[in-house]
C-alpha cells in the first residue's frame, strides 16, 4: 500500500525541510535524486532517513513515526540519522512546528511488529515524546 497522495505532499516538504536544515544533500553530485530505500539523502557521505508526521491526526490521536527494521538496522551499521519533523496542515500548505536530528543508534527502544508487509519488514512506532 502506498501512502496517501496527501500524506506524501506533506511528507515531501518535511523533506526537503530537514535537508535544508540539517545541510543533507538529496541529490548526487550530478544533480540525480538519490533514491533508495533505506536513506533519503547524505551529509559528508553519512545516510540520513527523513521521518515526518502530523502533530495529531484527524481522530486526536498524536502523530507517530514509523520505522522499518530492515532500514533501520542498515542505517545504524552504516553510523546514520534520522531527521524528525512534526507537521500540521496551515492552508494549503505544511507548517513545521518542530524538527530533531538523531544518529539512529540513538533511538528509544524499539517495539518490531508486523504491518510493513509493502515494505517486506517489521516496523515500529516511535512517539512524538520519545523524540522530542
Amino acid at each position: 500500500m502506498m501512502p496517501s497522495h496527501k500524506a506524501n505532499k506533506f511528507g515531501t516538504a518535511c523533506e526537503y525541510h530537514l535537508a535544508e536544515t540539517y545541510d543533507v544533500d538529496l541529490v548526487d553530485d550530478s544533480g540525480t535524486r538519490l533514491d533508495t530505500s533505506w536513506y533519503d539523502g547524505l551529509k559528508a557521505g553519512t545516510p540520513w532517513e527523513f521521518k515526518a508526521t502530523k502533530h495529531r491526526h484527524a481522530d486526536g490521536q498524536p502523530g507517530n513515526f514509523k520505522v522499518y527494521k530492515q532500514y533501520h538496522s542498515k542505517l545504524q551499521r552504516n553510523g546514520g540519522w534520522y531527521g524528525f519533523a512534526i507537521y500540521r496542515k496551515r492552508g494549503r500548505g505544511t507548517q513545521i512546528l518542530k524538527t530533531k536530528a538523531l544518529p539512529a543508534s540513538r533511538l528509544p527502544t524499539l517495539r518490531w511488529h508486523g504491518g510493513g508487509d509493502h515494505r517486506g519488514t517489521k516496523q515500529a512506532k516511535v512517539s512524538l515524546g520519545s523524540v522530542f
